[in-house]
């Protein structure tokens, strides 16, 4: 039966549910091997799915864990999540946001997906910050200061967790039926009252165009609608990275400096304010433009930056004790003119070369390593300006320049 599941959808049919049933619990239960789990995937990734297929997809990945039950919790619950970009700590900038304004935020974020590590590998950049609460911890903690991002509790989908990983190094990552399913099930399952969704889209993205970015938000809809909640979308630019700094320790010592308001002539603090503004609307059932001034001003004030500290507190890290590699590399530009262009994905490629995401499922990140960018989009540089640091700990690294600044 494994090998008809294969062939069938490599040519392209529909699975039933009891066909995927099958197929992914026995993966799940051992009894499916890695090698059949990704053909499996290989050919969704290829032939797409329908909707049915999605939906009965979302549902076995709910049904594979608890369902967790936070409606003791006062005020409306709203979650966000972001497929994922070259440099991308929103969820760092924009949870203590939010819950500074009463609006209750549970975050149950993921590792990295291929280049550079995902929310839970920055937080674990902090020395001693727990992502592994259990539901009680999760409870207590949103009951008591309003926010929590931690890591998927252990019963929650874990049907999710196994083929996140096994799609991280098999090339499935970038198919739209996977995306769906993977973010609502882990939505539904968590009890978000209200989900909002960043879909990235360009060379540093899963999604290339905005084609796909469209379908994507079309398909997430429809699976919210299917299981009452209200989903809203916001598809943004991922050809250039977000914000100055790409690599772990390096990006959540950047989203506490958005959180004092240093850097808010960024891509990632505009970014940051259009989410936030969003969950604001939707938690607190205001206009956009009310929204975005109790946003502004719970930076203005330092209400947000208090919140992340405190959250920090909470979940046993120690933000002073970051770090990142005290051993750099300059590199500098080689002619003279204005930067027209960024590469998102080479330095998505630099950053895995340094260490800072994972090729294998068995690879270890290192928190230290990454990428500041001295010069943005739009910069005058001259031949030896500095354009970007490494932070490293190998001796050999091959840099391009060419490959990812444009200068004319």
């Amino acid at each position: 039966m494994i090998l008809e599941i294969i062939n069938k959808k490599r040519l392209g049919k529909e699975l039933s549910y009891k066909e995927l049933d099958y197929f992914f619990n026995g993966y799940l239960n051992g009894e499916i091997a890695d090698y059949q789990m990704a053909s499996l995937l290989m050919a969704i990734c290829i032939n797409g799915m329908t909707d049915e297929e999605i939906f009965s997809l979302t549902k076995i990945f709910i049904d594979s864990g608890d369902i967790l039950d936070f409606s003791d919790i006062e005020g409306i619950k709203v979650d966000k999540h972001s497929t994922g970009g070259i440099g991308d700590k929103t969820t760092l900038v924009i949870a203590p946001i939010v819950a500074s304004l009463g609006i209750p935020v549970i975050k149950m974020s993921g590792r990295g997906l291929g280049y550079t590590g995902g929310t839970i590998d920055k937080l674990e950049s902090i020395p001693g910050f727990r992502i592994d609460l259990k539901e009680k911890e999760i409870f207590e903690q949103v009951k008591d200061i309003g926010v929590v991002v931690t890591g998927q509790t252990k019963d929650l989908a874990p049907m999710d967790k196994v083929i996140y990983a096994l799609r991280d190094v098999t090339g499935t990552v970038s198919s739209i039926p996977l995306i769906a399913s993977s973010i609502m099930s882990k939505k539904i399952a968590s009890d978000a009252d209200k989900i909002l969704i960043d879909i990235k889209v360009g060379n540093g993205a899963l999604l290339k165009t905005k084609e796909e970015a469209k379908k994507l938000s079309e398909l997430m809809i429809k699976i919210g609608e299917v299981y009452g909640r209200e989903v809203r979308t916001i598809i943004s630019d991922m050809n250039t990275p977000l914000g100055k700094c790409i690599g772990n320790a390096l990006e959540v010592l950047e989203a506490v400096d958005v959180l004092k308001g240093k850097e808010d002539s960024t891509n990632l603090f505009n970014l940051c304010v259009e989410l936030a503004t969003e969950m604001v609307s939707m938690g607190k059932d205001v206009s956009k433009e009310d929204a975005r001034k109790l946003v502004l001003e719970s930076i203005d004030t330092g209400k947000a930056l208090k919140k992340f500290e405190e959250m920090v507190k909470y979940q046993n890290g120690d933000l002073t004790a970051i770090k990142v590699s005290d051993k750099t590399i300059k590199i500098k530009a080689n002619k003279t003119g204005e930067i027209k262009k960024i590469n998102a994905l080479e330095l998505g490629k630099l950053s895995l070369a340094l260490g800072a995401g994972k090729i294998k499922k068995s690879d270890k990140i290192d928190y230290s390593v990454g990428i500041k960018l001295n010069k943005l989009v739009g910069s005058y540089v001259k031949a030896g300006d500095l354009l970007m640091t490494l932070y490293v700990n190998k001796d050999a690294i091959d840099v391009n320049i060419d490959d990812i600044f444009t200068i004319e």
